[in-house]
């Protein structure tokens, strides 16, 4: 089977597919979201999905067989407490993870509740419209320790060879305060030239540590004052292995740039 390439998305500010007056703060994000199917070598067997919005005291795979909606927002319509993505959940590839990660000596917990937060639901209410493909959600660790993440990746990696797509969904700029900010704009554009750069690194050992060593970057603490939302990348990078990373796309979102990268496309 054709390896799988991996993605770290940055899915944007609450519900806002399913808000008029949100959706044209994210043209692109909607146009590639809907493209990446395409991107693919073949439809994936099965997700799992690693979003910011999912932190437990330990690694947590979700084992529901059929997910329940996550509305983790406050203050929208109404109608967006309705949404539904009814994409089926997989007992038997939640195993799988939590088996890969006990291989590799990280403790995982089971969540047989656990349904899809607006991290996995949004992107992938773009990405697979018809909810057609299994999804298992996979909670990051509350000690946002980079290391531990980066290994965690690492233990997801033969699921790339197994017609798995693993996707962290996060962003690359996540301060509340922040936003729609002029002075914004300029801390996370150097912020954002340190993260391309790792990125890009054509050496995974490299490129490792320029994450492990992200508090370093140009406004770090300014752009996350709490790395929740940087944290799935982190995991997508493990699962990288030597496959090299690139830019998606980025988009500007009341004035600060949202990035998304791929790793191992074809």
């Amino acid at each position: 089977m054709t390896r799988m390439p991996v993605y770290f998305v940055s899915h944007g500010g609450g519900p806002w597919p399913f808000v008029d007056g949100m959706r044209g703060l994210y043209v692109k994000t909607e146009a590639e979201f809907r493209a990446l199917s395409k991107r693919l070598p073949t439809k994936p067997t099965a997700i799992v999905a690693i979003s910011g919005h999912w932190e437990e005291s330990e690694f947590t795979v979700s084992t529901a067989a059929n997910p329940s909606m996550v509305y983790d927002y406050y203050g929208f319509p109404e109608n967006t407490y309705r949404v539904k993505y009814p994409a089926p959940g997989s007992p038997s590839v939640a195993a799988r993870v939590k088996a890969l990660l006990s291989d590799h000596g990280l403790a995982v917990r089971e969540s047989g509740h656990r349904g899809f937060d607006h991290g996995t639901f949004v992107p992938l209410s773009l990405m697979f419209p018809n909810a057609d493909v299994p999804v298992v959600s996979l909670s990051m660790k509350r000690t946002y320790n980079v290391a531990e993440h980066i290994r965690m990746g690492q233990a997801l990696a033969p699921l790339r060879n197994e017609g798995v797509l693993i996707i962290g969904s996060g962003l690359t700029y996540h301060n509340m305060s922040g936003f729609g900010r002029a002075e914004s704009t300029r801390i996370a554009e150097g912020f954002q030239g340190y993260l391309n750069n790792a990125v890009e690194q054509t050496d995974s050992a490299v490129r490792e540590h320029a994450l492990l060593n992200w508090e370093s970057a140009p406004g770090a603490r300014l752009v996350h004052p709490q790395e929740d939302h940087l944290i799935p990348l982190m995991v997508v990078a493990g699962a990288a292995g030597e496959s090299i990373g690139k830019t998606m796309f980025t988009e500007y979102v009341m004035k600060v740039p949202m990035t998304s990268y791929e790793f191992g496309a074809l």
